[in-house]
């Protein structure tokens, strides 16, 4: 090991963060064609020091970015786990805002500062050097392993569908462990037995033929950017309910053992979610707690809105478009198709008078549940536990993996979630990091969850 000095701290940088730090580095951005190269670069980093290892590797091509896919010598009767990250990560923007560079990864007040610190390049990283770890001490795995890592999870995973049913004998398993997801608070461990789905969409209100003069045409021709605010405004009651037709019919309802256990989850209270959020107050559906209304309710967002003059000062026009980017999270047995159907039907029926409407359906993904008192459910947790040295409390995940549903649909298998960010992770914004000290405990928890897994 040896001394770094960063922003006033002096820290020993050990080989594993050495090892991060160099796949910090890839600008690995999935979305801009730009950094195709970095990505490429990036899997075949990947396939180097997956081989390095001992394991046997395989980079696969697909329509944009490959998959690489790394295995030890399998043996009969072996448990088989496969485990998944993602070695893509979001775009930097807005630069400014970061305190350091974010492809050069920096140590701060303990933690690891940079893009895909947390989202998934640290978290991966830790279920990497703890097999490496394991086969330095060991010489083997207690399991036949599989490691999948794909470099399109922040476009919505496009090609690894198809990639899993061409592939489906050699990636046959008996479970799949993911670290892309959270804990409820510092030194808490977390697993997650459920992922919300997501289906989004984006709704434009056309008007005149172009912007007309507010005085000479205000008042006879129908507002496009008016019209939209009534769309949003019909989104929802008053309540915080949605309020779209037959949005609730498949919903399942939380348990009540699911609402007993959570009220005692730490880190999660309304207290906490205003303090982590710095938001004034706390808004949503009546009735449940903010813990869960996001672990376990379905949701209807506006992620982004726009039409007419956004310069400084006036101008006074009517627009002749205006649009709303919409997203609405999905809790079992919601299906993203059918909710698609009826949010367009909604749309259509509400557009306001003197309006045209275009309805533009985007990407989406099935909600998750799982059992976690099963067998490999119970052998997470006492991962978790001894990794931790506390006990884990169980949650349902607010945000979506799409691709976890598809692994069980295509593979049939179920996946645990054992989750490391931290809720100031900063992940998709400026100045994400990630704790050190959970850097290394996804370490051992790698080691500790291949034996439970092997029992």
């Amino acid at each position: 090991m040896r001394e770094r000095s960063l922003s006033g701290e002096h820290r020993r940088v050990t080989p594993e963060l050495e090892t991060l730090f160099s796949f910090l580095r890839f600008p690995s951005i999935s979305t801009d064609s730009a950094n195709t190269g970095d990505v490429r670069a990036c899997a075949e980093w990947l396939i180097s020091k997956l081989a390095g290892m001992g394991l046997a590797t395989q980079l696969h091509e697909t329509a944009r970015h490959p998959v690489v896919i790394a295995r030890n010598q399998h043996h009969a009767g072996r448990r088989t786990v496969l485990i998944y990250g993602h070695y893509d990560v979001q775009p930097v923007d807005p630069l400014a805002l970061w305190s350091s560079k974010p492809f050069e990864p920096e140590l701060r007040d303990g933690k690891i500062w940079a893009r895909g610190a947390t989202d998934n390049k640290g978290q991966m990283m830790a279920h990497v050097l703890g097999v490496e770890k394991t086969l330095r001490e060991n010489h083997e795995l207690p399991v036949n392993l599989i490691f999948l890592f794909e470099g399109e999870e922040e476009i919505g995973s496009p090609n690894l569908a198809p990639f899993l049913a061409r592939h489906l004998a050699e990636l046959k398993c008996d479970v799949i462990a993911i670290s892309d997801t959270g804990m409820v608070a510092p030194g808490v461990p977390t697993l997650g037995y459920g992922l919300r789905g997501i289906a989004c969409c984006e709704a434009t209100l056309r008007g005149p033929k172009g912007d007309l003069h507010s005085g000479l045409f205000g008042g006879a021709v129908a507002n496009p950017a008016a019209g939209i605010a009534r769309l949003v405004s019909s989104l929802h009651s008053p309540d915080g309910r949605v309020n779209i037709e037959g949005f609730y019919d498949s919903v399942r309802p939380l348990e009540a053992w699911e609402r007993e256990m959570w009220a005692k989850v730490p880190g999660v209270s309304d207290s906490d979610f205003l303090r982590i959020t710095g938001s004034p107050g706390l808004f949503g559906e009546a009735g449940y707690t903010s813990a869960e209304r996001t672990w376990a309710r379905p949701t209807a967002e506006v992620n982004g809105i726009g039409g007419g003059y956004q310069g400084e000062g006036s101008k006074t026009v009517l627009p002749a478009e205006a649009f709303v980017k919409l997203s609405f999270r999905l809790v079992p047995d919601q299906s993203p198709a059918e909710l698609m159907t009826l949010v367009k039907s909604h749309l259509e029926r509400h557009c306001p008078p003197g309006l045209e409407i275009d309805v533009e359906i985007g990407h989406d993904g099935k909600p998750y549940v799982t059992d976690p008192h099963s067998k490999f459910g119970l052998a997470a947790q006492a991962a978790l536990r001894s990794s931790f040295r506390a006990e884990p409390v169980l949650i349902r995940e607010g945000g979506s993996i799409p691709i976890v549903q598809t692994f069980r649909d295509v593979l049939g298998v179920d996946t645990l979630l054992l989750g490391l960010a931290l809720t100031d992770a900063q992940i998709h914004a400026p100045n994400e990091n990630f704790p050190i000290a959970n850097f290394e405990a996804g370490i051992r928890l790698n080691q500790a969850l291949l034996l439970e897994l092997a029992k």
